[in-house]
């Protein structure tokens, strides 16, 4: 016997006839999984992938970062990033939590093309500011990689909002919220250049202005635990599914071309960047092989949905390849990259490889794939009969997203240094957890004792007494003398 009431009712207003009960499905599902990128996935690599006295401040920069990402986004950001015009490149501010307005139809009101109809996706508001939220907030986590260890954590809880009101959503609006970058036809299917690119080159520009760590961290900065750094990046590769299947606004063909594509790239750059350090190093490292498949999972995301299948695997040969040569390579021939202490070097795996997707998206993009995901016509990648003006529009609009950032982050951090120091005094800094949070991320001496080097069986290999330092400084001898390799971001 049908239902004919409450959830299920078959009328109004529990099935407006444009709700579309699986596209609605599937949103709330991909928004579940890139929320599951940042909580608990990046929490957990952060946490786990620095060195054991910075494992609660990191973890806890990401989990601020989130948390307060969201307040900001639907009293303001939501309706910068996709709401009606303000600026060529930035929506009008205003709240979305009205009843009135979450549960009405889905709508990008700028995004409307020279007589093609704005975007409207078959579901309610709501499902569309929680999706979008999930984005802004991965860019802000992201970008903490590169000031772990160091950061003041008042100066970064004073910094998430305002860069997300002054830097993310006008990358938003400009490329997906209906900005002249957008009705220009610059193509950033998922995010390769409004999250990648911005939080890479946005972290890159904080790390100049907050400062460098200690010396001692910079040359040794092995992981706490390298099984749940590998778990975290786990969550990452398999919430990716939500992060560029949900791109469309559909459960549609191109969602079901971006998840397979997305996951033969990050297979490809993971085997590449791994084939390189045994080439190379002699040895895999698995450090490298976490960030061959991030540079993979970036690279894909701005043609995730737009280019064949066979295209993914190139793009996953030059994602493990090129931020691999920079990172590596290049890194240790540029004084200005040696000189800026990016702790997770999110500038390579984010930044290098977002702008690398953007330009293969701008010659690999296939006009079918496009059609179905741009309201601008004729758009095509260079191989399909673009020829160089798309490729010129690629890197036109990743010099407006860099120049952007490295503008406004500036702007946002001297403010801030006005206020409140950015980096931590250097006595905190040799003690880390405790030293800003009053809390340490694992009690291995038992709760509350201090470490007595006499009653440890590994004494007379570590020494030393009961300090902090005295116990990563024997921890770390022993680790050397088992030969464990220690190997975080050793650029």
């Amino acid at each position: 016997m049908a239902a004919s009431g409450g959830a299920y009712a078959a009328q109004l207003p529990a099935v407006p006839e444009w709700l579309n009960k699986g596209d609605n499905a599937w949103q709330l599902t991909a928004a579940t999984l890139v929320g599951i990128q940042s909580m608990p996935g990046l929490v957990v690599l952060y946490g786990s992938i620095v060195k054991k006295k910075w494992a609660v401040n990191s973890a806890f920069m990401a989990l601020y970062a989130y948390a307060s990402s969201l307040l900001v986004w639907v009293l303001v950001g939501f309706r910068m990033a996709f709401g009606e015009r303000l600026l060529p490149f930035w929506g009008k501010a205003g709240v979305a939590l009205s009843q009135s307005y979450l549960i009405g139809r889905a709508s990008l009101s700028a995004t409307a093309h020279e007589g093609t109809p704005r975007t409207e996706p078959l579901y309610p508001e709501a499902t569309l500011v929680l999706f979008q939220f999930e984005f802004a907030a991965i860019t802000l986590v992201l970008l903490a990689g590169s000031v772990l260890g160091r950061m003041n954590i008042k100066a970064w809880m004073a910094f998430t909002p305002l860069w997300l009101i002054f830097s993310y959503t006008v990358g938003a609006f400009s490329l997906w919220g209906g900005g002249f970058l957008y009705h220009w036809g610059v193509i950033d299917y998922s995010g390769g250049y409004v999250i990648h690119l911005s939080s890479g080159v946005a972290g890159f520009t904080a790390a100049y202005w907050v400062g460098p760590r200690l010396k001692s961290d910079r040359e040794r900065f092995s992981p706490n635990n390298i099984l749940l750094m590998i778990a975290g990046g786990g969550l990452l590769w398999m919430g990716w599914a939500g992060f560029n299947g949900g791109a469309p606004y559909a459960a549609n063909i191109a969602a079901s071309v971006a998840v397979l594509n997305t996951n033969v790239s990050a297979a490809t750059s993971l085997l590449t960047w791994t084939c390189l350090d045994v080439i190379f190093f002699s040895k895999p490292s698995v450090i490298g092989a976490v960030q061959g498949m991030m540079t993979g999972l970036v690279c894909i995301t701005p043609g995730a949905g737009l280019v064949q299948t066979w295209a993914a695997v190139i793009m996953g040969v030059f994602a493990g390849s090129v931020p691999w040569f920079t990172m590596m390579i290049l890194h240790k021939k540029s004084a200005l990259l040696m000189k800026v202490d990016d702790t997770l070097a999110v500038f390579h795996t984010h930044a290098v490889a977002g702008l690398l997707g953007g330009v293969l998206t701008g010659l690999l993009a296939t006009p079918e794939l496009l059609e179905i995901e741009s309201p601008v016509p004729g758009l095509r990648g260079a191989f399909y009969g673009g020829g160089a003006r798309q490729l010129g529009k690629q890197l036109a609009g990743a010099a407006f997203v860099v120049a952007w950032n490295v503008v406004v982050t500036s702007l946002i951090l001297l403010a801030i240094g006005l206020v409140v120091p950015l980096r931590m005094p250097d006595d905190q800094l040799m003690i880390g957890d405790d030293a800003a949070h009053g809390e340490e991320a694992y009690a291995l001496w038992g709760d509350g004792e201090k470490f007595d080097a006499t009653r440890h069986h590994d004494a007379a290999r570590g020494g030393g007494g009961g300090g902090m330092m005295d116990r990563d400084g024997s921890a770390d001898q022993r680790m050397s003398g088992m030969g464990a390799r220690g190997v975080t971001i050793q650029l």
